[in-house]
């Protein structure tokens, strides 16, 4: 495991070191030791699996607040993703700008989006399947989003027309949900 800070302070790109032979590979996809001697410190507690059927649709994006704010490890085991993360962390030098990373099943890596950043993704081929780890629980009452085309962000999505659940389509601006955000995740 290869292990790089990105663009942002806290968002890291962890490339993947498959090994293989004409009987397929092995991979390891967590190693917490390689992890913390580069800073990085989460204890997970929940994985998730999520599978999307069409090239287009697009997830996100999402946040809890504290104290279930979450970290998450995210990986693409079929397809590929455009992922993005959008910082909200009021005290950072980053706030408000957003980054992305393109994973995918060919190109083996993970990123860590910290706690204080909403997520999303964009499914760049049909039937895509992620698995992502998180350090808190999921907790309804404190799930928060932001739109996905919200014109302050400005985010550069590869699709025009993304296919969209009911509830990604009613998020609101990065602007209106401001007054809820904590000073600190």
């Amino acid at each position: 495991m290869i292990v790089t800070e990105g663009c942002f302070q806290g968002v890291w790109e962890i490339k993947l070191a498959p090994r293989g032979d004409d009987r397929g590979f092995f991979m390891r996809t967590y190693d917490r030791e390689i992890l913390e001697r580069s800073g990085i410190q989460c204890s997970w507690v929940q994985e998730n699996h999520a599978r999307s059927f069409k090239k287009g649709t697009l997830r996100g994006l999402h946040f809890q607040l504290p104290p279930h704010a979450e970290a998450k490890l995210v990986r693409v085991i079929k397809g590929k993703i455009y992922d993005v993360f959008v910082d909200l962390r009021k005290t950072s030098a980053t706030f408000g700008k957003w980054g992305a990373v393109e994973l995918s099943e060919d190109d083996p890596k993970m990123l860590l989006i910290p706690r204080g950043f909403a997520h999303g993704y964009c499914v760049l081929s049909d039937m895509t399947e992620i698995i992502y780890k998180v350090d808190s629980y999921y907790t309804p009452t404190l799930e928060r989003g932001i739109r996905w085309d919200d014109p302050g962000l400005g985010i550069s999505w590869p699709v025009d027309n993304p296919i969209l659940s009911q509830k990604d389509r009613s998020l609101p601006t990065l602007k209106e949900i401001v007054p809820e955000l904590p000073e600190i995740f």
